[in-house]
């Protein structure tokens, strides 16, 4: 090696040193010595406390201002789109339903309990309300048993494919999600939960493959990734978030802001009442054709064939 100078020497074994490190320390690698002036290290202390020394990057509050949207659009966006990169996510099943429509055996066990408590305090409105609405929910329940064989069915075919170009994705919560992803959970196939932020702290389901659950702030960004990558969506009987869910992804593809995808309502006789779109298209408020823009099922067995069928009879293979 040579010196500043040109001229050479050679470094004794015991000077080697790291090439990363340096032999001697920049001034600045050490804090102003108490010697020098007694009130320095108190000073650097509430200097580097001070929020305004955090990294911008690692500084949350910063995060949480208004004036940060923006950034916090595109990191909510972009964190859920490198993890389906990383691990090929190609094309998603996306279920929607009710997280009240819960498993027979819960649902039962709903409704003794509901029975019970009218029968230690007869003619309560309140509690023949309890009943009435534990007998629905139970009526209901076998769509538990419906929404898990379709995870099972769609986890099957991700098994054969042996990648994740096609899984389930729900909203992530209890009942009729829970229920599709468990199902992709019974088969050994991953699935992807989309949980979102609520005032009320939503815990995600036991059955979601935990390297695909996320956590959204933004309902929007939520409902960006539901669609991103959508291959049909099946909706079960639920309310407000799932009656949301059916008439976004319907109104997209009206307007054809997405491409054409099978929309599946799972239970006819709810689904007609909960929503008329024959009375739509007789208003005048919808064309009839797009009164065709979704199919009835009652199994899994069905959905499956609408959404396979449905691909066939395209351009776009489902596994694509």
């Amino acid at each position: 090696m040579k010196d500043q100078k040109g001229k050479r020497f050679i470094l004794e074994d015991n000077d080697s040193f790291p090439p990363q490190e340096r032999k001697e320390p920049l001034p600045w690698s050490a804090p102003k010595p108490r010697e020098e002036d007694p009130d320095a290290p108190e000073r650097i202390r509430r200097i580097m406390e001070n929020p305004s020394y955090r990294r911008a990057d690692q500084d949350l509050d910063l995060l949480k201002r208004d004036e940060l949207r923006p950034t916090r659009l595109e990191l909510e966006f972009l964190k859920p789109e490198l993890t389906f990169e990383e691990f090929g996510v190609r094309g998603t099943i996306v279920v929607f339903g009710g997280t009240r429509i819960i498993e027979p055996a819960a649902a039962k066990l709903k409704v003794d309990r509901a029975r019970k408590a009218l029968a230690e305090h007869p003619r309560i409105p309140e509690l023949e309300h309890r009943l009435d609405v534990a007998e629905r929910i139970l009526a209901k329940s076998h769509y538990y048993d419906v929404a898990r064989e379709l995870g099972r069915i769609v986890g099957r075919a991700a098994n054969c494919l042996e990648d994740c170009r096609l899984v389930i994705v729900t909203g992530g919560g209890p009942g009729l999600m829970e229920a599709a992803n468990r199902g992709a959970y019974d088969v050994g196939s991953k699935s992807i939960g989309l949980n979102v932020s609520l005032p009320q702290e939503q815990f995600p389901n036991p059955y979601i493959t935990p390297e695909l659950c996320f956590q959204f702030r933004y309902f929007g960004l939520r409902k960006m990734h539901f669609l991103l990558r959508a291959k049909a969506m099946v909706a079960f009987p639920g309310g407000y978030g799932t009656l949301d869910e059916i008439f976004e992804t319907l109104c997209l593809i009206q307007t054809r802001k997405i491409k054409p995808v099978p929309v599946i309502l799972v239970g006819e006789e709810y689904w007609r009442r909960a929503f008329d779109v024959a009375y739509l298209a007789a208003e005048g408020t919808i064309d009839p054709e797009d009164a065709e823009l979704f199919n009835f099922a009652e199994t899994a067995e069905q959905i499956w064939k609408i959404i396979t069928d449905w691909y066939e009879q395209s351009n776009e293979g489902l596994y694509a």
